[in-house]
């Protein structure tokens, strides 16, 4: 197995935080890795997301788990591997997120192709996030 996290924290909240992660289909606004990224039926666990990285052909993933405002993640396989990416939101006591985005992969090639796939996949992780931050902080803050 190999495993990557990225982990942020910020003033941004989790709600915000969330609408921009579980809004499927407008993931290459803020994540300069893709190129297309649609969901394939309801926001659910089963249901499968079409993306294409950029430069690439689509691969598709499937849903693995949701718990709403904490969790999201997909799955992909492929030669012998199993990619698997989480994003993870804990809400801070002062306010605001944390925010960890994961990738493990697993499987019977996974000790052979890991060390050199994984640090090339993980490599923008940064500017995901950074991406993914800047769209939460500019949604419209709801009125109580």
């Amino acid at each position: 197995m190999w495993t990557h996290e990225h982990t942020v924290e910020t003033a941004v909240g989790v709600e915000a935080i969330w609408a921009v992660l579980k809004d499927l289909d407008n993931w290459a606004q803020w994540d300069t890795s893709m190129e297309a990224v649609s969901l394939e039926g309801p926001f659910e666990v089963g249901s499968h997301v079409s993306m294409t990285p950029s430069g690439q052909e689509p691969i598709r993933s499937r849903i693995v788990e949701i718990e709403e405002h904490a969790r999201y993640a997909d799955e992909t396989e492929f030669g012998g591997v199993v990619l698997r990416f989480a994003h993870t939101l804990t809400r801070l006591p002062a306010g605001g997120a944390r925010v960890t985005h994961r990738l493990e992969i697993t499987g019977a090639a996974a000790d052979e192709v890991g060390p050199e796939l994984g640090p090339a996949i993980t490599a923008d992780f940064p500017e995901a996030m950074a991406g993914l931050l800047s769209h939460a902080a500019a949604l419209p803050t709801p009125r109580v």
